[in-house]
This record gives C-alpha cells, structure tokens and sequence, in this order.
C-alpha cells in the first residue's frame, strides 16, 4: 500500500505545484485573465469491459449491464483554454457470463458455460488536465456560452468484486449472497507457482471529451464521457489463469471458481435454469455443437488472453457552481 500513498501524495503535491505555476504562466501570458474556480456534482452511468463484457464486444458491452455513478470535483481555470480537475467518484459496475450471452448460449458458449458474474464499486480519485476549444472570456463573468473540450490523466483507483453465492434450493433464503471475491482467491492466487492475491488499490489513466453550458454567472451544466484504462484485469476477479485444482481452496472457494455446473444464474433473484439450456442444445445439437459445449464444460481456462486490462466508461451530467472570485478594479490615475 505504500506506494499507492505513495502516489497519492505525488498527484496532489504534482496538482499543487502544477497548479501555481499554470497560475502564474497564465497571468503571464494572458495579461489580464482573472482565473477562478468551480466545485461540481455530477451523475451518470458506467460500463465495463473486460473478461465478462470483451472489448471485441464493445457496443454490447456498453448497453447490456449499465450501471451508475455519482462525482464530486474541484476545477481551476488557468487559463482561457486550460483548466485542472481534482475529482472523486463513486461508480458501479457489473458483468454477468448468463446475461450477456444467453441471447445465442451456442455462438458464446464459452462465455454462456463458464457463468460467472460480479459487481464491483469503484472509488475512483483523479486529477486530470481539461482544454477548451473555445477559449474563456477575461475572467469567470466572461465564459464561453457552449465550450466543448477533452480531458486526461491519472487516477488512483479501490475496488473489490463481489459475486453471489449459488442458489441452494434445500435453503433459498440463505444463499445468493454477495460475498467479496478478493479474500477468496477463486484461481488458486498465493499457492505455489500461482500469481500473488491481486491487489485492490490500483492506477487508471482517464481520457474522454465533454461540453459545458453556460446557465448564468454562476452555474455550468456539463455533459463528459471519458474511458478509464486501468493497470489490473481483476475488476471482475477474472484473469487469464486456468482453473485451480479445486481440492486446494477452501470453504466456498470452490463453488465461487468454477460455476458452471450451477443449475440456476444465480445472480438474477429468481433466475432461470441456464444449465437445462445447455443440455437441450447438446441432447438436439449436431456433433460440432455437442463437441463444442463439451469443450467449454472441460476447458482448463477460466479467463481470456489478459492482453488489454479491464477498462470502464463514465458518463456523467453535472451542474458547477462557479466559485466568486475577488473583483479587481483598475488604478486611478
């Protein structure tokens, strides 16, 4: 954890000193430009990508599972064109094997057998670098009336999957429950010749594009949406390593690894009997789909090819309020 504080320290010291240096360049070069600043709440929705939702996929992974988040952030004005933003935000995300392919279970079975399905909340610090396309007036009272504009830069990000339980129909009240997968070590992480336990503090780098409306003197209305490219690929709890010899986890280690003899989905209250469907299509199926779902049920891989990390899409909606700054009136001569 050291070097996550670490970081932390180095982001907002980077800010600070970034920060009064822009201030002075600015008052420098844009002779007569008062910077000022603004605070803002915004809300919207998130989309993963990763093993569950693969990027191949990406427009089915962006509206299949969406999910919310909510941000509170501080912006400075340095300049007519370049801004900095601290920001902090709280976003959910979500996968599900069932859900995402039951659309064609043969086409995807891979996917549709494995059944594994997460939740994760994101608690996402960052300090991006924002420019406009259409420059600031002279000072806060003198905004641009629309200002389109892109964004990057660097986030520190917490996170810890979760998942549901397997539906126990002798006591369906006591299971689905979410539990936290990290502590789990659902491919066999920390036993010889395996990965270490995944870290759940780790670094994003954050780029996007928005537009903020100019309501009155004091209040913006914006729109962004900006991808977040992060350093792990267990946000679902999901790598590119193979199956773990069962007998070597402990408690509901096992159930939570490999699921893909669970009779119902278990994530969905209620959820429907994804395995009969898989049954059905072996028992009327040709040789090529029984060797293929047979296949995806013996499979020693539990996750993809770990090439591209998991990444998630932010879009949020938000008002700014624009902090009053101190009125400079010019000298008497």
């Amino acid at each position: 954890m050291k070097i996550y504080h670490y970081v932390t320290a180095s982001l907002l010291t980077a800010l600070f000193m970034g920060g009064t240096a822009a201030e002075s360049s600015a008052q420098r070069l844009y002779n007569g430009f008062a910077p000022y600043s603004s605070v803002s709440f915004g809300v919207g929705s998130s989309h993963y990508y990763g093993d569950l939702a693969g990027y191949r996929r990406g427009l089915r992974a962006t509206y299949i599972m969406p999910r919310w988040n909510v941000g509170l952030g501080y912006t400075r004005q340095f300049t007519p064109k370049f801004a900095a933003r601290a920001m902090f935000t709280w976003a959910r995300i979500s996968g599900d094997d069932y859900t995402f392919n039951k659309v064609d279970p043969l086409k995807y079975v891979q996917q549709y057998a494995r059944n594994l399905h997460f939740r994760n909340d994101l608690k996402e610090f960052s300090i991006t670098g924002i420019y406009n396309f259409i420059p600031d007036g002279r000072n806060s009272n003198a905004r641009a009336k629309i200002t389109p504009y892109v964004f990057g830069g660097l986030a520190l990000l917490a996170h810890s999957p979760e998942a549901r339980t397997p539906y126990n129909e002798s006591s369906p009240d006591s299971s689905r429950r979410w539990v936290k997968l990290q502590p789990l070590r659902t491919e066999g992480q920390g036993q010889p010749g395996k990965d270490k336990p995944y870290s759940l503090v780790t670094l994003a780098v954050p780029v996007g594009i928005g537009v903020r409306y100019t309501f009155n003197e004091s209040f913006n209305i914006g729109f962004e949406i900006g991808y977040r490219y992060t350093f792990t690929d267990y946000l679902d709890d999901v790598g590119g390593n193979p199956y773990p010899d069962l007998n070597s986890l402990q408690g509901i280690a096992g159930e939570m690894s490999n699921r893909r003899f669970e009779r119902i989905a278990a994530r969905k209250r209620n959820g429907p009997d994804r395995y009969a469907v898989l049954e059905d299509l072996f028992n009327n199926g040709t040789a090529e789909e029984k060797a293929a779902i047979q296949g995806a049920l013996e499979t020693p891989l539990r996750g993809g090819s770990g090439i591209l990390r998991d990444g998630y899409v932010l879009t949020n909606l938000s008002i700014h309020y624009i902090i009053p700054g101190k009125i400079k009136c010019p000298p008497i001569k």
